[in-house]
């Protein structure tokens, strides 16, 4: 092989991106030979738009999966669909790229992963926040131990405000029957793998606060506070929402010997000339600090996003380099997501690993009264210019 060919299921907003930087050549070795969706104004537009292309056009993924000449497929389907189309493809031995989040909940995401451990196919998640620059640079400080023993991780993440109208582009959009969740599953999947990645471990424990509709006429959270606690002792907050304008993006992750904050695409860290456990016990002075010095940290500068990922499996696919993100570590973000909202649903802190089955449970008595939208006209956005993605594609 020395040309992937790809098939894309799912063409709307997130499809058609991915459609438009293959067939613009941003991925090397790599062509679109299908594309499925189920939506036939979204297959009518695909055709319309590239007429010349030598695309095979589907009605369903299932279709593709069975009958297109491809070696993998991207899964850009709602979240629901997402393991039972990834699992149809591995099962098959194909490459699979999964459109974050891997699932709704953790119990069809173990699936997913036991049938990649049994697949010739390579599988990946679309986590392409882990190609930033600022958040590599920030996990390669942790875990060499750059801001010594972590005691507090804290994420405030409100900066992706959305209007009503984005809600109502779709009839699936923000309902526990069609999407399975909020911010938390729609916006957050990225920094919910983020927050664990980073620093290197998960939280055990997770107490959350989550408010239903509270800024938008929807079903599922639009508004979330999370504490965390970690087995180490360290502690931390996550804080999301999609009504805040403006908002925030601050991820601060301190330690024994300083921190390090995030923020407006700058990486801050703040270092302690001894580190505070030590000086805790030996300063004679009751209002003692320990001295800082605060840098810039330089990176870099890559951060391809989507690119980053595409280039990536498909060099993996051809042998050429090691797969960047392994798709079985999509469960810890699903996990993280599940356990907020159990935490909400039952009033109390949850442990993690969470009970799938206890937690599916809870989800299906919100589907069972979940409404989908009447006479929507969905839409496809050009979200081309939405991922931070403009430092050097």
């Amino acid at each position: 092989m020395d040309k992937v060919r790809y098939g894309i299921i799912g063409v709307g907003n997130m499809g058609s991106t991915h459609l438009k930087n293959f067939l613009d050549g941003k991925v090397e070795n790599a062509t679109v030979t299908a594309v499925a969706d189920i939506n036939e104004a979204k297959r009518a537009r695909v055709a319309e738009h590239y007429p010349d292309a030598d695309i095979k056009i589907y009605a369903s993924g299932d279709e593709l999966i069975d009958n297109a000449d491809v070696d993998a497929v991207i899964v850009a389907v709602p979240h629901y669909f997402h393991p039972p189309l990834s699992i149809r493809a591995l099962k098959r031995g194909l490459g699979v790229i999964c459109e974050k989040p891997a699932g709704v909940y953790t119990k069809q995401v173990k699936e997913m992963n036991a049938a990649a451990k049994e697949s010739s196919g390579l599988f990946t998640v679309m986590f392409n926040q882990r190609t930033n620059c600022l958040y590599r640079k920030m996990r390669e400080i942790i875990l060499s131990g750059g801001i010594g023993k972590i005691k507090r991780v804290n994420w405030i993440i409100t900066d992706w405000y959305r209007t009503q109208a984005y809600y109502d582009s779709g009839d699936w959009r923000a309902t526990w029957s069609g999407e399975g969740g909020g911010v938390l599953l729609n916006q957050c999947p990225h920094q919910l793998d983020l927050v664990q990645w980073v620093v290197g471990m998960s939280p055990k424990k997770v107490q959350a606060h989550c408010h239903f509709g509270k800024w938008h006429n929807i079903e599922v959270e639009d508004d979330v506070t999370a504490y965390f606690e970690y087995e180490n002792g360290a502690t931390g907050t996550f804080i999301t929402s999609t009504g805040d304008a403006p908002g925030t993006n601050r991820f601060e992750v301190s330690g024994s010997l300083g921190k390090l904050v995030c923020e407006n695409n700058k990486l801050i860290h703040v270092k302690n000339d001894v580190d505070e456990r030590e000086f805790c016990f030996t300063e004679k002075l009751s209002f003692g600090t320990p001295k800082t010095e605060t840098v810039e940290v330089e990176t870099d500068g890559e951060n391809p996003q989507h690119l980053g990922i595409f280039r990536n499996f498909t060099n993996a696919m051809l042998g050429k380099e090691e797969l960047f993100v392994k798709g079985e570590e999509g469960l810890m973000g699903v996990e993280l997501m599940d356990a907020c909202l159990l935490s909400e649903w039952l009033g109390r802190a949850v442990e993690l690993p969470i009970d799938d089955e206890l937690y599916l449970s809870e989800l299906n008595k919100r589907i069972a009264t979940s409404r989908r939208k009447e006479n929507v006209v969905e839409s496809v956005s050009d979200l081309s210019d939405t991922y931070g993605s403009k430092v050097k594609i």
